[in-house]
């Protein structure tokens, strides 16, 4: 009886030793669509990253904070987690802003999904990225924007597992006027103000 217990113990050891690739690596989706509230993702659990991500951006009171939120996974998808984003340069960047969904802590907490998180450049994302949410925002007092932010990859890979994205696009819809204006940034150390990231794109 002693050894079957021994053989137990062991088995489940090797069970929960095992990666998450490991065990969920036969059932990874190449592309999965999955809509929320706020914001719909078409998501690369093979690549552990967003590949394109809409979200409408709105004139939304300003009613809660972040406080110590963080980012979590989700029951249902496999996408990267806090193992990627150790002791590197990629932070984890939300493509549906925080900021534009702080009307309520349920919108909130959506943005901080891993659904909704991509591997960007620390500069990119705390700079020239971050100030072009800024600018969306204020642009979204006048009219209602739909924004779409499609991301490119190459071959690099994480150690983890998740792939590290090339680049990123975002076109921005200003709905009434029916203007778009679209901004490419690769992903790494900005060179140059968002502004001047401006592409001209065919719709």
């Amino acid at each position: 009886m002693r050894n079957v217990n021994i053989l137990i113990i062991l088995l489940a050891f090797l069970f929960t030793s095992c990666s998450k690739a490991q065990i969920e690596s036969p059932t990874l989706r190449g592309l999965v669509k999955v809509e929320t509230p706020i914001f719909t993702v078409w998501y690369s659990e093979t690549k552990e990253q967003p590949v394109k991500i809409v979200y409408k951006s709105s004139n939304r009171p300003k009613n809660v904070d972040r406080g110590s939120m963080d980012f979590y996974t989700e029951r249902d998808y496999h996408t990267s987690d806090d193992a990627d984003y150790y002791r590197n340069v990629w932070d984890k960047g939300h493509l549906a802003p925080a900021a534009t969904f702080s009307d309520s802590s349920t919108n909130l907490r959506q943005t901080f999904s891993f659904l909704n998180c991509a591997l960007q450049d620390q500069y990119l994302n705390r700079g020239e990225w971050r100030l072009l949410e800024e600018k969306e925002r204020v642009w979204d007092d006048s009219e209602e924007l739909e924004v779409t932010v499609n991301i490119s990859f190459g071959d690099s890979i994480l150690p983890t597992g998740a792939n590290i994205p090339s680049g990123f696009v975002k076109h921005i819809k200003f709905l009434k006027s029916n203007v778009y204006r679209c901004f490419s940034f690769p992903n790494n150390k900005p060179t140059k103000s968002w502004e001047d990231y401006e592409e001209n794109h065919s719709h």
